[in-house]
């Protein structure tokens, strides 16, 4: 994912400069430019004032801002085939085991119909969750294998959600091309030993869009865990993805229909950083904008960068581009 240039090359042009220049650079407060460039993905999904997907826009219809600073789109690709790396996760907690039957049903049309068509490198991993976090099935094409492992898993006890979201993040950052999270739950979170912001973190570090689907085991607010409802729409939110409330069989079918769609129907962006200004946050805030008001763009909000270092001068604020990525 990242495009590193020559650091022999980079110390012979700083070389250069610093003999060309001399004394007069000397005399000048330092000023922070980084030349190992970094090139930043994003994914986006773009809706009509009706909720229809939107898939024939142009590079031109699209602007970046990082920080606030426009960027130059270098990369563009519509409805983009490169690979696709999901991480399903079923919660298997004792408040879904009725409906964990049909919730493996839906899971295997969707990773049927998933897998049949588009990029054969496309993969999926295979996650469950109670009071722990299972790898039932490390990433795979293999329909037959994916299909055996939801047949198998069944739990009970708490429910470790942000954990688990946290563990699927770990196993798709290292992945290439597209990554997306689906987790099937009630929203309740009882056991995790981890809160929200690591959870969201590792999956803004993965580049992962998050698809939440609530399955509802009471409709009634006061008789239901609505915080952690709350939290899987910020997530979703926050990495580009949605929430989805299917209600019944037919309508988690639907759910993973439409997500089907989106996720083929996807724009892929990705542009070198340029005169970023820092701050002493790391998370560099994404806005991804398109240039007809009556159309809506889902795209991630922000990634993890280089943030302001020890000399906090005005001219050391400024940065080509953020740091690579590092695992926490």
């Amino acid at each position: 994912m990242f495009h590193w240039l020559d650091k022999r090359a980079t110390a012979a042009i700083a070389a250069a400069l610093a003999a060309v220049c001399g004394g007069a650079l000397l005399a000048q407060p330092p000023t922070v430019f980084r030349a190992d460039v970094n090139m930043v993905h994003v994914i986006a999904s773009v809706k009509d004032s009706h909720g229809a997907l939107v898939g024939v826009l142009q590079k031109s219809d699209f602007k970046i801002l990082d920080n606030g600073v426009p960027q130059e789109i270098r990369v563009f690709e519509r409805q983009t085939l490169q690979p696709l790396s999901i991480a399903l996760s079923i919660d298997v907690s004792g408040s879904t085991a009725k409906d964990l039957k049909y919730e493996t049903d839906s899971a295997t049309k969707f990773l049927h119909a998933l897998l049949s068509e588009g990029n054969p490198q496309d993969a999926a991993a295979l996650f469950s969750f109670d009071s722990d976090v299972r790898e039932v099935r490390s990433f795979t094409h293999n329909y037959p294998s994916l299909d055996n492992a939801l047949k198998s898993i069944h739990g009970s006890g708490g429910t470790s959600l942000y954990d688990a979201i946290y563990e699927a993040s770990q196993e798709l950052e290292n992945r290439a091309g597209r990554k997306a999270m689906i987790v099937i739950t009630d929203g309740g979170e009882t056991t995790s030993t981890l809160k929200i912001e690591p959870a969201l973190k590792a999956a803004q570090l993965a580049d992962a869009v998050m698809y939440p689907v609530v399955v509802l085991p009471i409709t009634n607010d006061a008789g239901r865990n609505t915080g952690g409802e709350h939290a899987l729409i910020f997530m979703a939110e926050g990495t580009g993805g949605r929430t989805f409330y299917p209600g019944d069989a037919g309508g988690l079918d639907k759910a993973f229909s439409d997500i089907i769609s989106e996720l083929r129907t996807q724009y892929f962006l990705a542009y070198y950083p340029k005169d970023v200004p820092l701050t002493k946050n790391p998370f560099h805030k994404l806005e991804v904008q398109v240039d007809r008001p009556d159309l809506r763009v889902s795209a991630r909000n922000g990634y993890y960068g280089e943030a302001e270092g020890a000399d906090r001068s005005p001219d050391a604020q400024i940065a080509v581009t953020p740091a690579g990525r590092k695992k926490n």
